[in-house]
């Protein structure tokens, strides 16, 4: 396929479907693929060694920082499902697609949907992480969902009926989400959301009028709504001789000012030290601010760069590359912290063909663009020299902007189901903006045939996911990751 061909497919140019052919389209294809035929799932016997696949994805990171990736993966089954998205991916591969492309999430476990404050200041719920955006087929991100609820409902130690009705919830959410999409014009699509009370409300009411669970998910939404600039610089920094300075806390957060005395063997006097960091972020920002439109420039000019650290965050991002640039505006009360994020190649590429977009960090930047009705504004993305003097691609966000994740083995059996529905819903809101959203819903259709097909597929998945999770584990005994 050619460059014109692949920016067609990926941009969505081109003439559409009419809705009536598209809704014809997806009936169509519930003869070549029917919708039970998702409920499989088997190993290949030249099934790729899932260690193997790890290995190969680390040989990119920054080896330090491996075995801390292993470490957290290890923790349990699910830590290590929400870490093997490349293990999912290859396996996806080889089971049924309908053929329809939308821009996937590529990573569309339950923990990656959260809250975050949209640039109207409400707080939204909606897929939380992008890393491994690409186009590719809708059914790959309902399948990862879907056994991540089952694996989830594994990890908190609910019965298998409780695990089953969490999950047929989920991809009822989904079903029911792309059918109201597909009775909705374009715009209507565009701008629709769930905000955060919403979502209280439904959680709140799983709980079964249950004080204490309600007065938890209250004190979380507003700890969520605090997350911002000013609370990171409380978190992350301290003043010394009268200038803000990132506190170092190996091996999680490293000060540049330390890699760059660590790589100089201590020989760089205060004052080089200083000016090379301020050279550092300053090259960082002006890359990075030219992706910005003019208006949104004008407003990072307004700040100036005050210090910069490596930062390690998650579980299966740990080993790239991640900074924090820490900036003050007109006086110390008007703090900015940007998160500066390595994106590599999705996983999903090595199945469905290279993204057009030759820079990464605009790839995860242009797909959340696309999934989300709010995203940062101050997304963007930008280059910058690694520890193996290659140039490396980054994304650019604010770090903390009342974004949060639920802790989910806080939830009972109930309010996860609910907060699965709402987890299917979204994924169907972003799909339903960027793909076919008449012929998904045609295919569906109004039955819960799928739902039950993708339900047995969850147990299936995640029965293989702990067999996955042992070989890891003996793997790391072996030490085959050292």
């Amino acid at each position: 396929m050619g460059l014109r061909e692949r920016l067609i497919k990926e941009l969505k140019l081109g003439e559409p479907l009419s809705k009536e052919k598209s809704l014809e389209r997806g009936r169509a294809l519930r003869a070549s693929v029917p919708r039970s035929s998702h409920a499989a799932w088997s190993p290949a016997a030249d099934r790729p060694d899932p260690v193997e696949l790890l290995r190969s994805q680390g040989e990119t990171r920054v080896q330090a920082l491996l075995p801390l990736r292993y470490e957290r993966m290890s923790a349990s089954a699910f830590t290590f499902y929400r870490g093997g998205a490349l293990i999912m991916a290859s396996d996806l591969s080889r089971t049924p697609t309908t053929g329809i492309e939308v821009q996937a999430c590529g990573d569309a476990h339950i923990s990656n949907f959260g809250m975050f404050s949209s640039p109207e200041r409400r707080t939204v719920f909606d897929i939380n992480d992008f890393d491994e955006t690409l186009p590719g087929p809708w059914e790959w991100d309902v399948k990862r969902l879907a056994a991540s609820v089952e694996i989830c409902g594994r990890d908190n130690g609910f019965s298998e009926k409780k695990r089953r009705a969490a999950v047929l919830a989920c991809v009822q959410g989904y079903r029911e989400g792309m059918a109201a999409f597909a009775d909705r014009g374009h715009l209507d699509v565009w701008y629709a959301h769930l905000d955060v009370d919403t979502l209280r409300e439904k959680i709140a009411a799983a709980a079964e009028a249950d004080v204490k669970s309600t007065k938890k998910a209250d004190k979380f939404i507003a700890k969520v709504k605090s997350k911002d600039s000013a609370r990171a610089v409380r978190k992350f920094t301290e003043v010394v001789d009268g200038q803000l300075r990132i506190v170092s806390d190996p091996p999680i957060i490293f000060p540049l000012r330390e890699l760059l005395s660590q790589e100089s063997g201590g020989r760089f006097t205060e004052q080089f030290e200083e000016r090379s960091i301020e050279r550092a972020i300053r090259a960082v920002l002006f890359e990075y601010s030219s992706t910005l439109g003019p208006h949104k420039q004008a407003l990072i000019r307004e700040y100036t760069p005050v210090d910069m650290a490596h930062k390690v965050v998650g579980v299966g991002s740990v080993g790239t590359r991640a900074w924090i640039v820490v900036m003050q505006g007109a006086d110390k009360d008007d703090p900015l912290v940007l998160q500066v994020k390595e994106a590599q190649e999705s996983v999903l590429e090595r199945f469905v063909g290279r993204s057009v977009f030759g820079q990464h960090g605009q790839r995860v930047v242009e797909g959340q663009r696309a999934m989300q009705t709010s995203s940062d504004m101050l997304l963007g993305w930008c280059r910058m020299l690694a520890e193996d003097g290659r140039r490396k691609d980054y994304y650019v966000r604010q770090l903390w902007d009342g974004k949060g994740s639920i802790d989910l083995s806080l939830l009972e059996a109930a309010q996860l189901k609910a907060l699965a529905a709402a987890c299917g819903w979204t994924l169907a809101h972003a799909h339903a903006r960027t793909g076919d959203r008449f012929a998904i819903s045609s295919y569906l259709g109004h039955s819960d045939k799928f739902d039950r097909a993708l339900a047995d597929f969850a147990v299936a998945y995640a029965d293989q996911n702990e067999a996955d999770y042992q070989r890891f584990r003996e793997a790391l005994e072996a030490g085959e990751l050292a």
